[in-house]
């Protein structure tokens, strides 16, 4: 016979987890107050509360704020992942209870927000008009942490990052390029073109972004050392290098519009068109209605394509066969 002995489990409210990823993400009592409009002192009780239960420390000074222990940081990630899957359960509750409900939340990189979600919402509404839809919008790193607190269904990205616990449902090709005004790109031809290159000033996006650090891969991969200009949108991107401010690299998906009518133009840079992908990705497991809903439709009316199997995938169907 075996006997375990094990410590009584925290009692804890959610009210409790709430309050502490306010703490962690504000840095104060204060601030966490004000953001869940509630008193200090309630939130300085809950916080030693949730401490006392647990254990362990969860935050420290810093300065005249607060800030996570690395216990604190390592249950900050638990807690943003179970809260963020007990609203996906209450939103696939409200799904089941009536198929023509539910709310769809989907991520999207800043360009495919831009560009390509825009088209497909419109689609997917018109066949179910009783399903809600929060799209989010942001640069790589932003969408990947959404996705993986499951704060949304599905992301439209890059190419995963190599190791990344997601699923791919879907596939979409599209290219990157680098563009400049008519006038700009008509004096690169006046010199050797990386010499040019080298001296025009490059329009970035912020740190974070996918097309930040694969235009720092193209920039390393021609050994030139441009200055560099942080833009920060897309809109401001493309109207920057209209006027004649830089050059950026850019998918061709962002400027199909001012390619067509003259006011960017392709520069024939070695190596581009960089030949990419979009990804339309999930967290492993069954996808909610709504979100099952969207893939099917964009697999039926889009140009996307059903993802290939992963090697992963490929040994277990092996296993089942």
């Amino acid at each position: 016979m075996r006997i375990y002995l094990r410590p009584l489990e925290p009692v804890l409210t959610l009210n409790q987890l709430r309050t502490f990823l306010a703490v962690a993400e504000t840095g104060s009592v204060r601030a966490a107050a004000e953001r869940l409009v509630v008193t200090q002192a309630a939130v300085s009780a809950s916080l030693a509360a949730m401490q006392r239960s647990l254990g362990v420390q969860l935050v420290g000074p810093a300065g005249r704020g607060l800030r996570l222990t690395s216990a604190g940081e390592a249950y900050a990630a638990y807690v943003h992942r179970v809260l963020g899957l007990l609203d996906e359960a209450r939103l696939a509750a409200v799904a089941a209870a009536d198929p023509e409900r539910g709310e769809l939340r989907i991520a999207a990189v800043t360009t495919a927000a831009e560009q390509i979600v825009p088209g497909l919402l419109s689609g997917f509404r018109r066949l179910n008009p009783g399903t809600g839809v929060l799209l989010e919008a942001g640069n790589r790193a932003r969408v990947s942490t959404l996705l993986e607190r499951h704060q949304v269904d599905l992301a439209l990205a890059g190419r995963p990052e190599p190791g990344s616990d997601v699923r791919v449902h879907a596939v979409r090709a599209h290219e990157l390029v680098v563009v400049g005004s008519p006038d700009l790109v008509a004096e690169s031809g006046a010199a050797g073109l990386l010499r040019w290159l080298s001296r025009q000033a490059w329009l970035l996006r912020e740190p974070g972004s996918g097309t930040r650090a694969t235009t720092e891969a193209l920039l390393a991969g021609l050994e030139i050392t441009p200055p560099m200009l942080t833009v920060g949108s897309n809109g401001a991107i493309r109207e920057s290098a209209v006027v004649g401010l830089g050059v950026t690299l850019v998918s061709r998906d962002a400027i199909t519009q001012e390619l067509a009518a003259g006011r960017l133009a392709e520069l024939p840079v070695p190596g581009t068109p960089l030949h990419r992908d979009w990804y339309l990705v999930a967290n492993p497991g069954r996808l909610p209605l709504p979100a099952a809903r969207l893939v099917a439709h964009m697999l039926r009316e889009s140009d996307f394509h059903p993802a290939r199997p992963t090697a992963a995938e490929v040994a277990a169907l092996a296993d089942t066969a």
